[in-house]
């Protein structure tokens, strides 16, 4: 774990299926030797390398979760460091869930309180791995004979593996990276191809799919996923795309540039803050102040509109400054239109990616079990109307939902919807 990287019974297979495999092994190996050696694919004891897998996987996502979404490249410095000291953690105390319990949540070498989320990363991948495992047992009958259908769980495991570096990312930053959607739905082909149910598992397109099917679902869930969320995005931008703030009388407005390399640029008025991640998804976002005094980099340009873009501030009088030759900017204002989004480009991405793995029944079903997390979270948290929410941890959450079990819900709920009809 690298703590402070800031950062069923078995089956028997059958006589005919037991000579099949003996022909394939190796000579002095027969399938009895096999079959005391290596239990059953559907024995529960593959759970513990499963677990183990899950919980080494998720000590390398801590380092991504941390290192990511502030530039850091996940290879250098090679070994993990405390976030506050920046001593080397040494292997021995780099063990995945029990150097954290060891530790006790503290750096070894400064003593500086280390987050439970390091713990809870590991913990969380570890039972997700165990989670695919037991949902691959169940779906597919797992002997000694080896399926193109296990190939499905190299593919299952990535996915979950990437589900949590997203959600941990979003949450802390509200960025989903594009590179991890993409790989997802990547994979999510080449599991639609090793196991073409996974994109149907209730077998509405499909009772028996070959392969050419399953990448046909896949595709479709993409696409699907994809354009769908992203026509709700631009429907999102039309209807609440800008936030105007007005006052009587004129209040102080600043930028405030970050103390540190993982904070962002700050926009402040009249005391309340907005981060520049939250202000500027795309090219033609601008925040658009009315003000009553304008000082850059300490010079005075007088009263007019000021307007500010990811890249670049326009000043009264049509002077540009490059956001990098800005030193300070403030002043005072009575109006600002902020602009902002109703969701990010990055769920969208993560819908197309969800649509590749589980079709298009998955991206509706998701979708819909998202919105429903997302309002319980807002109403629990006490959330307040226009206060950003990540949504990607909610989607992602409705697709595992969807993995394991939500699809014979809804496979329940049509089938008796059908028959009452």
């Amino acid at each position: 774990m690298p703590v402070g990287d800031g950062e069923a019974s078995p089956g028997g297979g059958g006589m005919a299926e037991k000579f099949r495999i003996s022909e394939m092994l190796p000579l002095g190996l027969n399938a009895a030797t096999l079959i005391e050696i290596f239990p059953s694919l559907a024995h529960p004891i593959w759970y513990v390398p499963a677990f183990l897998i899950g919980a080494c996987i998720g000590s390398f996502l801590n380092v991504v979760i941390y290192r990511v979404p502030i530039g850091l490249s996940v290879n250098e410095p090679k070994r993990s460091f405390c976030p506050k000291c920046k001593a080397e953690i040494p292997i021995r105390l780099n063990i995945p869930l029990v150097s954290w319990l060891w530790l006790r949540g503290k750096c070894a070498n400064c003593k500086a309180p280390i987050a439970f989320r390091y713990f809870g990363v590991e913990l969380l991948t570890a039972l997700l791995f165990v989670a695919v495992w037991w949902f691959l047992q169940t779906s597919v009958p797992l002997h000694l004979f080896l399926k193109p259908e296990l190939g499905a769980l190299l593919a299952l495991w990535i996915m979950v593996a990437l589900f949590v570096a997203i959600a941990f990312i979003d949450i802390e930053h509200l960025i989903i990276p594009t590179s991890f959607t993409t790989a997802i739905s990547i994979v999510g082909l080449g599991a639609a191809a090793l196991w073409p149910r996974l994109p149907d598992l209730s077998g509405w397109a499909s009772l028996d799919p070959l392969l050419t099917d399953g990448l046909k679902q896949s595709a479709l869930g993409w696409i699907i996923g994809f354009c769908g969320l992203w026509c709700m995005v631009l429907l999102g931008k039309l209807a609440f795309g800008r936030k105007k703030v007005e006052f009587a009388e004129p209040v102080a407005w600043k930028l405030i540039e970050p103390d540190n390399d993982v904070d962002p640029i700050f926009f402040e008025m009249n005391g309340e803050k907005t981060a520049w991640w939250d202000l500027f998804f795309r090219k033609t976002d601008r925040l658009i102040l009315t003000a009553s005094e304008v000082v850059a980099n300490g010079e005075s340009h007088g009263a007019g509109e000021v307007t500010i873009r990811e890249h670049h501030v326009e000043l009264p009088g049509g002077k540009t400054i490059p956001l990098d030759d800005l030193k300070s900017l403030e002043g005072m204002g009575t109006r600002a239109v902020i602009p902002r989004e109703a969701m990010g480009m990055g769920d969208v991405h993560l819908m197309g990616a969800i649509g590749a793995f589980f079709g298009w029944a998955g991206v509706f079903f998701s979708l819909f079990a998202a919105s429903l997390y997302a309002i319980a979270a807002a109403v629990l948290g006490r959330i307040g109307f226009g206060m950003r929410l990540p949504f990607g941890p909610f989607l992602i959450l409705g697709a595992l939902t969807w993995m394991f079990g939500g699809w014979k819900l809804a496979e329940w709920y049509f089938s008796g919807f059908m028959i009452g009809r």
